[in-house]
């Protein structure tokens, strides 16, 4: 693991799944990290936990759909880790929020609930959005700053039955490309991040059978990529697509060409 001693960084969605595996591999590689996920007993809990551990964890608490928790949230992190270098957008919600049994028995998209379609655009697009567009400033005035925007494969956007976490990625992507170019020239970089396949996470359904569930990718495959994204030697680089599970090729394609 490369030593990212004094980086300080926030991790939207923190306290599970992708968010949670970034955030345990930034700490265990000597980060200071804000768990920027929804207030309660979970995120202090989490925090705790680590800090027992003698890692560098607060707690900045956020509803990533609401601009104004989400500007809050930014000063706390900013206040709480005294700086900032680094954000990764990954507070999301999946299929199962509009249909338990996703995997088994895909609706198609005029079947899904309106109020749940705005759910998942709300927290996984416009949360990213309202989450950079709270934290640009703060790296615009120091001049340097880095954000990650995680994503998924570009197959699950077009993937039958995926409506609405499909067109949710979508316009992450879409926004990353945007971003990027309206960052550089600030000297502030954007990377996607992917896993590369489903993940062992909360967003699985419960009853996936077996087979399946041996399939899927342990959430710390995010953890390599994400200190990458955080040290010194991913310094400029930016407009990034990561595939995890294929780090090590494409970390070795990385330093070829560098």
């Amino acid at each position: 693991m490369q030593s990212i001693e004094g980086v300080r960084a926030v991790v939207t969605g923190a306290t599970s799944g992708l968010g949670e595996a970034m955030a345990d591999a930034l700490l265990e590689g000597g980060a200071h990290v804000a768990f920027a996920s929804r207030p309660g007993e979970r995120l202090e809990a989490a925090v705790q936990q680590r800090r027992r551990r003698g890692l560098k964890a607060v707690a900045a608490p956020v509803d990533v759909r609401d601009a104004v928790a989400v500007r809050a949230a930014a000063e706390r992190a900013v206040d709480e880790l005294g700086g900032l270098d680094i954000v990764f957008n990954n507070a999301g919600i999946g299929m199962r929020t509009v249909n338990p049994r996703f995997f088994q028995e895909p609706k198609p998209f005029w079947e899904v609930p309106v109020e749940g379609f705005v759910n998942v655009i709300n927290t996984n697009l416009i949360g990213y959005f309202l989450v950079a567009r709270a934290f640009s400033p703060y790296f615009i005035d120091q001049g340097r700053g880095r954000f990650v925007n995680v994503s998924m494969n570009h197959e699950t956007m077009k993937r039958r039955g995926f409506v609405p976490y499909g067109p949710s990625r979508a316009g992450t992507e879409s926004l990353s490309h945007i971003m990027t170019e309206d960052l550089r020239p600030f000297g502030i970089t954007v990377n996607m991040l992917l896993p590369g396949g489903a993940t062992a996470t909360g967003m699985i359904p419960d009853d996936l059978p077996q087979e399946a569930r041996g399939a899927l990718l342990p959430s710390s495959v995010m953890g390599r990529p994400a200190v990458f994204l955080a040290s010194a030697e991913a310094e400029g680089l930016t407009g990034e697509r990561i595939v995890a599970k294929d780090f090590d090729s494409w970390i070795e394609g990385f330093r070829s060409r560098s």
